[in-house]
């Protein structure tokens, strides 16, 4: 009868830097929805209160959420505000666009949570060592 090894713990907590990433990508999402107020000015005809309001909201909520990402809901949550930036559309395009590119990377921030949960499991992690 033959059993998988088991591996120890990672030495150091791989989550926290990745926690730390999600954070400062919605830091970085907080900043470009921001930048996009100039646009919707100049470009979409004047900004409104609806599209003030609910881009001065998406902002404060994305930098609230950067400060909530050792919740285990965290990563569905940010998955979902990207459904509202690009909601956003509705008021100027530029918005949507920002969200399209922002949900390309939070796919890729899950492909890479997978991977680092695949590799914890097969001891494949720097300083993992078998018992």
């Amino acid at each position: 009868m033959t059993t998988s090894p088991e591996f120890s713990a990672p030495p150091t907590d791989p989550w926290k830097g990745f926690r730390g990433i999600m954070a400062a990508v919605l830091i970085l999402e907080a900043i470009v929805v921001g930048l996009t107020f100039p646009v919707v000015a100049t470009l979409g005809g004047g900004v409104s209160w609806a599209s003030g309001l609910y881009l001065g909201l998406v902002c404060l909520l994305l930098v609230v959420l950067s400060g909530m990402q050792r919740r285990p809901y965290a990563l569905p949550v940010n998955l979902a505000m990207q459904v509202l930036v690009i909601l956003g559309g509705l008021f100027h395009w530029s918005i949507a666009v920002v969200g399209v590119v922002f949900t390309c990377v939070w796919i890729y921030i899950v492909y890479v949570k997978r991977d680092v949960e695949r590799r914890i499991e097969r001891g494949q992690l720097p300083g993992q060592q078998p018992l």
